[in-house]
């Protein structure tokens, strides 16, 4: 009987139902009406509280919506709390331009979600069965997930402030269509079931029955294989937190990685440890993102020339460039910016961080520390000028003969492109560069400087977080 097998399998997982509260789902097919049945069968035994959950998508008019009566009869006739949705989601698609099913899933999870908060229900139970399990594995293994995504469908999973539970992991679809006669519960059958234009239609019509001529108990391998990828791929999820939080800086919508240290971590890790940046930076994953865009990453920071860029879904940029590989959501482009400096303040640079100016009376030195510049503004006059980097832009470096290109600088610094636009120049007046913050100094003399002539230019360490190479001590 499948009773002992649900139990014995809640007892592996060691699920204990005494006390349970459940919102279900229940289309009025075969596997969510036998799990309401038998949720219903065990109430009073281990002090369950049900409230059937029924969501109607509107797809097939008077059909689905005889289905949603029949469901709340079969409620009524058993005392269970029913709760009933008409979800308009033909309307939704053309607002949204989502695919049915996502639209059809989003909605009922909504609703889902709402009721469980209306009645303060701890565990949303699902009929997912085993067949569905194999059906998911084989198309996710198809289409090319990776990761945990392979483990298919997991028995629990936390959902909004509760958890989802799926019992019936561990029967066919059979099983549970003899419970249905076994207990004349005469479920209802969705027409669409049996079209091809769905892909786990496709599967389950011509591959499903292959494997089970293959073996019967194929469905419960399949549960073996589902636990054990995702028991794997925590522990290692584990070990791949730590090693990442050695080798990337992370801020709200950008992670930076250190090419050379990653590549030092086992492959396993290193796989899980962009698909941790993925998840960190998407937050739910967009379904086209595949195993191939994985594998796009790698080949690039593999490859032995220094940068290169991905466009991956919803606005993600990946750009390598030198040692660093930076992962970003809706990059802005940076905008040329200049500001004046008339006397002691702050600037605020647009990409984060400031340059201060105060006035300077200690003594003069050749301080090689290229985060603070004395000028001599005896010799370049007010206002100092703070501003992007422009064609053409050249200075004299401290210590060296002649002008240097500033974009050569630049390549030398191994500053990424597109951190260039970003990075501030100082100039005085008349548009001599003087220095190029973090960087390069220019020649500037504080000769002969008088009271009141000396001024301190100093960058804030904010700047240089992502900025510049951490190999150079920021």
């Amino acid at each position: 009987m499948i009773e002992k097998k649900v139990y014995r399998f809640l007892e592996r997982h060691r699920f204990d139902l005494e006390g349970k509260s459940f919102a279900v789902g229940v289309s009025g097919g075969p596997d969510s009406l036998a799990l309401l049945h038998f949720l219903w069968c065990l109430k009073e035994k281990y002090q369950l509280r049900l409230v059937a959950v029924h969501v109607d998508h509107m797809f097939r008019g008077e059909e689905s919506y005889q289905e949603a009566l029949f469901v709340q009869e079969f409620c009524k006739k058993r005392s269970i709390a029913f709760e009933l949705k008409q979800a308009n989601v033909p309307k939704y698609i053309k607002e949204t331009g989502k695919s049915s099913q996502v639209a059809a899933r989003e909605l009922r999870y909504q609703f889902f979600n709402e009721i469980m908060k209306k009645h303060q229900l701890s565990f949303l139970a699902l009929g997912h069965h085993g067949d569905d399990q194999i059906e998911t594995i084989l198309m996710r293994l198809t289409r090319g997930s990776s990761g945990s995504a392979r483990a298919g469908i997991s028995f629990t999973r936390p959902f909004e402030d509760g958890e989802i539970v799926r019992p019936f992991l561990c029967l066919t679809k059979q099983e549970l269509e003899d419970y249905c006669q076994r207990h004349q519960l005469d479920p209802r059958r969705d027409s669409s079931n049996e079209k091809e234009t769905y892909s786990r239609n496709r599967f389950r019509k011509n591959i499903l029955p292959f494997l089970k001529k293959e073996n019967t108990h194929a469905h419960e391998h399949f549960q073996r294989f589902s636990e054990e990828i995702k028991s794997d791929d925590e522990y290692l999820a584990e070990l791949t937190s730590l090693k990442m939080n050695k080798v990337m800086e992370k801020t709200n919508d950008k992670v930076t990685l250190d090419i050379q240290a990653f590549l030092t971590m086992p492959i396993p890790l290193q796989r899980r440890g962009i698909k941790l940046i993925l998840n960190y930076l998407y937050g739910e994953q967009p379904s086209s993102l595949s195993a191939i865009h994985i594998d796009s990453i790698f080949s690039m920071i593999k490859n032995p020339h220094p940068s290169g860029s991905l466009d991956f879904p919803n606005g993600l940029k990946v750009i390598r460039s030198y040692g660093k590989c930076y992962f970003q959501l809706h990059p802005s482009e940076s905008k040329p910016f200049q500001f004046q400096v008339n006397g002691p303040g702050l600037v605020e640079l647009p990409e984060g961080g400031f340059i201060k100016a105060e006035y300077y009376s200690g003594d003069v030195n050749e301080s090689q520390d290229v985060e603070t510049f004395l000028v001599h503004t005896g010799i370049t006059g007010l206002p100092l000028i703070i501003r992007s980097r422009q064609a053409g832009d050249r200075m004299t470096v401290k210590g060296m003969a002649g002008t240097k290109k500033i974009k050569d600088i630049f390549i030398d610094e191994k500053i990424p492109k597109f951190m260039r636009d970003m990075w501030p120049v100082v100039t005085d007046r008349e548009g001599t560069i003087l220095w190029l913050p973090g960087l390069k100094k220019s020649s500037h003399s504080t000769k002969g400087v008088g009271t009141g002539e000396l001024m301190q230019l100093s960058i804030s360490n904010d700047f240089f977080r992502g900025h510049k190479d951490h190999e150079k001590g920021y």
